[in-house]
């Protein structure tokens, strides 16, 4: 019965956000986030839009980006409204389902990013190192296939470790120095060591970050190899501007990912870790539609075309 008691005695914990920071600072904080988040919607929408409306675009890579793009919107928003709500709280208190539902979301939507820039880089892979035999193995039934693999797979993955955390014993205090619900403050808050479930995550974190990883270098090792081989500079041109672009957002997402959740999270000091954090959940979804759009023609059009019509319309 004790046990049980001690359990129960948190019902909610305090998301501290930016503490220290003067009002005037902090309601700076509450626009630049707001402006990010609602950027990050047009942008990611209008490839989404694109994607759907022009049939140009109705091939695998589009079709993959215009997923991510979809995937973006829920993973910025996975974090950044409740972000905004907590500034302007007075109490910035998040309950304790509410803060494991945020948690298992934020890194649902996460790994399943992981996963779709493996097929994007599979899908490059196929393009220009197996050209006559991509269309007859990127078919449209095979392209939904390895949609619907990525979203139920991410989807899949977290359960376990999230039920492992939300199990150990949490009885005060209930302070998380974070703006979101990181299994690193959690871990700091639980009433007893509990070295092994951390190895658990520790380890579950690094094969889905490293899995997929793994594949994109792999994938892009042979698209460079293939590259190099090309006889005349217009088609190498071509293919490194196609491929430069992935490369970028996966730099980018990958970079602070692995400096946040491979290195050991008690190494990296609570300002350091929302710095990262706030980069690849907001910052980098803002990056990826201007990424892909100004280095890509066709999206270029197709987006002119879409916002041109909405523009008309209205």
């Amino acid at each position: 019965f004790s046990m049980f008691f001690i359990q129960i005695t948190v019902t909610e914990f305090i998301l501290l956000g930016f503490p220290g920071c003067q009002e005037e600072m902090q309601m700076l904080f509450f626009s630049l986030i707001l402006v990010v988040y609602l950027l990050t919607l047009l942008g990611n929408g209008a490839i989404v839009c694109a994607v759907k409306w022009d049939r140009r675009l109705h091939t695998p890579m589009y079709i993959f980006l215009g997923n991510f793009a979809f995937l973006e919107i829920w993973y910025v928003s996975s974090t950044v409204p409740n972000m905004l709500v907590n500034i302007l709280s007075d109490t910035k208190t998040i309950s304790f389902t509410g803060c494991f539902i945020q948690f298992y979301f934020f890194f649902s939507l996460g790994t399943t990013e992981c996963f779709f820039l493996s097929v994007m880089a599979y899908d490059r892979y196929l393009a220009i190192c197996c050209p006559l035999h991509y269309p007859s193995i990127m078919t449209g039934k095979f392209c939904v296939v390895l949609v619907c693999v990525c979203w139920v797979s991410g989807f899949l993955c977290y359960p376990v470790p999230i039920v492992l955390i939300s199990q150990l014993p949490f009885c005060g205090p209930n302070i998380i120095d974070h703006f979101v619900c990181d299994p690193g403050p959690l871990f700091a808050l639980a009433c007893i060591p509990a070295p092994s479930t951390e190895l658990i995550c520790y380890t579950f974190n690094s094969v889905i970050i490293f899995g997929p990883f793994l594949s994109i270098l792999g994938s892009y090792t042979l698209v460079l190899r293939a590259v190099l081989r090309f006889p005349s500079h217009a088609g190498r041109t071509k293919a490194f501007s196609t491929c430069g672009s992935h490369l970028t957002v996966v730099s980018l997402f990958y970079g602070t990912l692995m400096v946040m959740y491979v290195s050991p999270t008690s190494g990296n000091p609570a300002g350091m870790q929302k710095i990262i954090t706030l980069v690849y959940s907001a910052v980098t979804p803002l990056l990826n539609p201007l990424i892909y759009s100004l280095r890509n023609k066709d999206m270029k059009d197709a987006l002119k075309k879409v916002l041109g019509l909405r523009i008309h319309q209205n």
